[in-house]
């Protein structure tokens, strides 16, 4: 990891250095080792806060949507599950590409701090990974242990990019991402209901989940409109402690990469992501397997009527 941090940052000098970008998009370190979070460096001598580490699991996509549009062309550091984010936001427009320089890096999943917390780790003083381990503080774990669960059930890949840093093989999969989706539908309705009651009562609306999500970009959220009856930050009554989550899953229907962002940061850990998990399940069962985000140009199959498109109760039975 330390090769690939040192690599990293040998590009960004060489690019600001030369001029052809005026900033970078990476990640800085945080005061309890664990904390990194996204950040712009605008100078060679700003780079002394880049890090590039096993707690790197945020998606720098959507910081683009804004950065991009500013001036100057900017260097991006983009994970395999990243660039599926950056090249749906393409697609829709969202990023001005030509403002942006691409550089995709290798991931072998990423640290959640959740669990390391429930490990007895509060703070991380030293971290180093191989492909199958991550020894914190002197404590090695299996990977499977301890990183988020959207790394572990990641199939994506390293896409097009300007450039490309990589040293190791893709770490495999361990887990189907379909397992707890199958799952839920293999329940009864009243089961169904009682899950997600339960799960979605610990909303406490922060909208860290809308905040990060590529596939939410709109200029202004309906849940922000104070007409809509619905913009309230708590939960105001069981409509809009239930309704919240599901109308955003439908909004991103067919857009989402599965990116995993949502229950990343989500300071309740809801499983957000098996709503839209679920629809991804959905459309591929119609319309055949489609991944969001693995191009810039092709139309989504819920954007792209065709008269051979099948009907939901062909498959579904009526339900």
């Amino acid at each position: 990891m330390q090769r690939l941090k040192t690599a990293m940052i040998e590009k960004a000098t060489a690019l600001l250095t030369s001029g052809e970008v005026s900033k970078v998009l990476g990640w800085k370190k945080g005061e309890l080792g664990f904390d990194v979070e996204p950040a712009v460096f605008t100078s060679v001598d700003s780079l002394v806060d880049f890090t590039y580490d096993a707690f790197c699991g945020a998606n720098l996509s959507k910081y683009l949507v804004e950065e991009s549009k500013k001036e100057g062309k900017i260097l991006v550091f983009l994970k395999p599950c990243d660039s599926y984010s950056f090249n749906q936001l393409i697609k829709e427009h969202r990023i001005k590409k030509e403002n942006v320089y691409t550089v995709g890096i290798e991931c072998q999943g990423k640290v959640d701090p959740y669990k390391l917390k429930e490990n007895g780790i509060e703070f991380v003083t030293d971290a180093s990974e191989t492909v199958d381990t991550v020894t914190v503080n002197g404590k090695e774990f299996k990977k499977e242990e301890i990183i988020l669960g959207k790394c572990l059930t990641c199939t994506k890949k390293l896409l097009s990019y300007d450039d490309v840093i990589s040293f190791n093989e893709k770490r495999e999969p361990s887990l189907d991402r379909f397992e707890m989706v199958k799952k839920l539908e293999a329940m009864t309705a009243d089961e169904r209901y009682a899950f997600w009651k339960d799960q979605l009562s610990n909303c406490i609306r922060c909208n860290a989940c809308r905040n990060v999500c590529p596939a939410c970009t709109c200029t202004k959220c309906v849940f922000d409109n104070d007409n809509s009856g619905i913009a309230s930050k708590a939960n105001s009554d069981s409509f809009e402690e239930k309704m919240f989550h599901i109308i955003r899953a439908f909004h991103v229907a067919g857009r989402c990469t599965d990116c995993g962002e949502c229950s990343r940061v989500c300071p309740q850990h809801i499983p957000l992501h098996l709503l839209n998990r679920k629809f991804i399940s959905d459309i591929d069962r119609l319309y055949g397997e489609y991944q969001a985000g693995e191009d810039t140009e092709s139309k989504g199959p819920l954007t792209n009527y065709t008269t051979g498109d099948v009907d939901p109760s062909d498959v579904f039975g009526g339900k």
